[in-house]
C-alpha cells in the first residue's frame, strides 16, 4: 500500500514539473515573440558596384611658366621706359632705354678704330707682296722683308682686335634698348626714369608669362598610388578642373602632365603639375584655388541607395547588418553619385548588407526584423493613411466643439 501511495506521488510530482516545464517553454517562446514583434522592421539591400572615374581634390597654386626679371646689362642713367605696370608686353618689346648716345659714340669710334686698323692691315699686305719680290731678287735685305711681315702681322692682330671692340661695342648699344624676354604681364617698376642703374642694380621690373599656366597641387601619396593602379602607370596625362577661391570654375580644362620625384617627408604627399590655357588671362601667378584631377580609366567603387543613409555632426553612416543581423553603425566616405545612389570608396566593399528604410527606429547592437521592401511599403502607406485619419478626425472635433 505505502508503495502505491509512493508511485503515485512521484507520477503526480513528475506531471506538476512537466507542466511547469511546458509552461516555461511557451511564455519564453511567447516573450520571444513578443520581441521579434516590437523590433524595429527594416528592408535590406546587398551593395553593388559601379565602374566610375576616381576624382582626388587639393589645394592648389597658379604659377607662371616664366617668371623673368628684368636688369640692366649695362651702366648708365635710365631715360625712358615705354609700358605701364600691369600692361601685357610680348617677347622683344622695349621696355627701358638706359642712355642710348654714350654707347652709340662708342660704338662709332670702334668702327673708326677698326677701318683704320684694317686701311694699315691693307698697306702693310701690299708692302709684304713688294718686298717679297725684291728680297728675291736681293735688292733689299732679308731683315727688311722681316720687319714688314712683322709689321703686317702686328696690325692683323690689331684688326682682330678692334673687331672684337666693335661688336662689344655694338653689343652694348643693343642693351640700351631693355627688352622683354617673353610674353607676359609686366609687375611693378622697381626702378624710375632718371636713375643710375647698373647690373647691379637689381630688377628693373619682373613679367610673368600667362599663356600658358602652371597649376601645382599635392595629393597624398596613397591616392596618386591608386591614380596609378587604376590608370596602369605613372607616366600618363590626366584631365584636371580648376575652381577659384570665390568658388567660380574655371571654364577651361587642364592636364596634369609632371610629378615630382619625391614625396614629401613632412605631409607625405606628391607635387603634381597641370598645364592650363589662359587666353583670357584669368588666372594670375600666386592666386591660390582647389583642383580636381580624374582618372582616365574607371575604377570598381561600391555604391549605396542614398535613402540608406543618415548623417549627424561626424558625417555620413549606415547600418551594416553583422552575420547575426544586428545592425552596426559604419560611416562612408562618398565622392559624388550616380543616379540616386552614393559613390562609397571608404567605409563598406562590395556584397556588405545594409539596412535601407525603417533606420530611424535603429539601435545599434539590438535586434531588427527583416521585411520585404513590399511589406515595408504597405506598412509605411498604412501607418501615413492611420495618421491623415488622425488629424482629420481631431480638425472635426476641433469644429464640432466650436459650434
Amino acid at each position: 500500500m505505502r508503495k502505491n501511495i509512493i508511485v503515485i506521488v512521484v507520477v503526480l510530482a513528475a506531471l506538476i514539473l512537466g507542466r511547469l516545464f511546458i509552461s516555461s517553454i511557451d511564455k519564453a517562446a511567447s516573450l520571444k515573440k513578443k520581441l521579434a514583434m516590437s523590433a524595429p522592421a527594416v528592408t535590406v539591400d546587398t551593395v553593388n558596384t559601379a565602374d566610375v572615374r576616381r576624382e582626388y581634390s587639393a589645394t592648389a597654386r597658379v604659377m607662371a611658366k616664366y617668371r623673368v626679371e628684368v636688369l640692366a646689362r649695362i651702366n648708365g642713367y635710365l631715360t625712358h621706359s615705354y609700358f605701364k605696370e600691369g600692361d601685357y608686353v610680348k617677347a622683344g618689346q622695349v621696355l627701358f632705354e638706359i642712355e642710348p648716345q654714350e654707347y652709340d659714340y662708342a660704338a662709332h669710334k670702334a668702327k673708326a678704330d677698326l677701318d683704320n686698323a684694317k686701311a694699315q692691315q691693307v698697306y702693310y699686305n701690299k708692302q709684304l707682296a713688294r718686298y717679297k719680290e725684291l728680297v728675291d731678287n736681293d735688292f733689299v735685305a732679308r731683315a727688311d722683308y722681316d720687319n714688314i711681315l712683322a709689321q703686317r702681322d702686328a696690325h692683323t692682330a690689331q684688326v682682330n682686335s678692334m673687331e672684337n671692340i666693335y661688336r662689344d661695342a655694338k653689343r652694348n648699344y643693343a642693351y640700351t634698348k631693355v627688352k622683354a624676354p617673353v610674353n607676359g604681364r609686366v609687375g611693378i617698376i622697381s626702378v624710375t626714369v632718371g636713375n643710375y642703374v647698373s647690373m647691379s642694380s637689381g630688377p628693373l621690373t619682373t613679367i610673368n608669362s600667362s599663356e600658358p599656366m602652371y597649376i601645382t597641387f599635392p595629393i597624398e601619396s596613397k591616392d596618386y598610388a591608386e591614380l596609378t593602379r587604376i590608370d596602369g602607370g605613372a607616366n600618363v596625362e590626366r584631365e584636371v578642373e580648376y575652381t577659384f577661391s570665390s568658388g567660380q570654375k574655371y571654364k577651361y580644362k587642364g592636364v596634369q602632365d609632371f610629378y615630382d620625384n619625391k614625396v614629401d617627408e613632412t605631409t607625405g604627399t606628391i607635387t603634381l603639375r597641370a598645364t592650363f590655357p589662359n587666353p583670357e588671362n584669368a588666372l594670375l601667378q600666386g592666386d591660390f584655388g582647389r583642383i580636381t584631377i580624374f582618372s582616365n580609366k574607371k575604377d570598381q567603387l561600391p555604391i549605396v541607395p542614398q535613402e540608406a543613409t543618415m548623417e549627424n555632426q561626424e558625417g555620413l553612416y549606415v547600418y551594416l547588418l553583422d552575420e547575426n543581423n544586428l545592425p552596426k553603425l559604419t560611416y562612408i566616405k562618398t565622392m559624388g553619385q550616380v543616379g540616386t545612389n552614393w559613390i562609397v570608396y571608404e567605409g563598406v566593399k562590395k556584397g556588405d548588407r545594409i539596412i535601407t528604410t525603417g533606420m530611424q527606429k535603429v539601435i545599434p547592437g539590438s535586434a531588427v526584423r527583416i521585411v520585404e521592401k513590399s511589406v515595408a511599403k504597405d506598412n509605411t502607406t498604412k501607418a501615413k493613411q492611420g495618421l491623415i485619419s488622425k488629424i482629420i478626425t481631431k480638425v472635426k472635433n476641433f469644429f464640432r466643439g466650436n459650434k
